[in-house]
C-alpha cells in the first residue's frame, strides 16, 4: 500500500474521514496481535501459557483505559477537584 504523504487536521472533518478510510480496522488487529506477540516475548519461558498471556494483556489494557479516563477528566473536561 503506497502512502502519500498528506496534511491531517483534527479540527478539519474532511480531513479525518480521509485518514480513518487510510487507517482500515485490519491496523488495530495487527496491533493488538503484535502486542500480544511482544508479551508472549517478553515473558519468563516458565510463564508463557495462553491464560498468562491474557491476564498480562488485559491488565495492560485496563490500566491504559483508566490512563485514558483519568487523561480525560484531566485536560478535556477540566478539574474542578
Amino acid at each position: 500500500m503506497a502512502f502519500h504523504k498528506q496534511e491531517f487536521d483534527p479540527n478539519d472533518d474532511e480531513s479525518f474521514d480521509k485518514m480513518r478510510d487510510f487507517f482500515s480496522p485490519a491496523h488495530i488487529d495487527q496491533t493488538v496481535r503484535q502486542a500480544i506477540q511482544f508479551c508472549w516475548m517478553m515473558l519468563p519461558r516458565e510463564k508463557r501459557n495462553i491464560d498468562e498471556i491474557e491476564r498480562q494483556i488485559r491488565r495492560i489494557v485496563d490500566r491504559a483505559l483508566k490512563d485514558l479516563r483519568d487523561d480525560e477528566q484531566a485536560f478535556w473536561r477540566g478539574s474542578d477537584a
